[in-house]
């Protein structure tokens, strides 16, 4: 089949990958929750050979995320496993990072709800759970243009929407996490980097 495109993944990838780079330097397995087309899991995957990268996503995405595996034959990027947040069936192993990128504002809250908490089941205790996506600060969105995206978004399903930064920290907080980096990114987008409890800096 044709490969499916993202321009999206296209001009996002390489600010990504630069952050990335430095994150999981110590890491060897990562799990990519919603890999879409499979071009962020290729170009991540050939550049960070170190990885063992699980790409992952709803069955019907699973043929174009093959066929960017299969034409670039990264050797370290594994085919996608099913992996739906209505009804999670998560891998029985643990991942020393979590990826999931444009996600967040696409699934209900209460699916971004349950993604958080199982990641906390297959992430290692040291690990890094990465969150790529537009988020709103204080209750407002960072831009007009995220702003027009927020307002479409919900046109297009009510359950969709830009999520509020404060409401990401809570629900990390719940389930054990702490915002360890907010990293900006182009067009009004963020990387969030979340770590466990136990990995949280010492006060004082």
């Amino acid at each position: 089949m044709n490969k499916p495109f993202s321009e999206a993944c296209e001009r996002n990838r390489e600010p990504i990958l630069a952050v990335l780079r430095n994150v999981l330097r110590h890491c060897r397995s990562v799990l990519e929750i919603g890999s879409g087309t499979g071009q962020h899991a290729v170009h991540f995957g050939s550049h960070l050979p170190h990885l063992q990268w699980q790409t992952s996503d709803l069955a019907e995405n699973h043929p174009g995320i093959d066929a960017w595996i299969d034409a670039a034959k990264p050797g370290n990027v594994l085919a996608p496993i099913a992996l739906d947040m209505a009804a999670p069936a998560w891998p029985q192993r643990r991942f020393d990072a979590v990826y999931t990128a444009n996600t967040c504002h696409i699934m209900s809250w209460p699916q971004v709800e349950t993604m958080m908490a199982g990641v906390a089941c297959v992430l290692e205790p040291a690990g890094v759970f990465c969150i790529y996506g537009p988020f709103n600060y204080n209750g407002a969105c960072t831009s007009e243009g995220n702003a027009r995206f927020d307002a479409a978004l919900r046109q297009q399903a009510p359950h969709r929407g830009i999520r509020d930064i404060e409401a990401m920290t809570s629900l990390a907080a719940r389930n054990g996490w702490y915002l360890q980096a907010d990293h900006a990114m182009p067009a009004n987008n963020r990387l969030l980097l979340f770590a466990g409890a136990a990995m949280a800096p010492a006060a004082g």
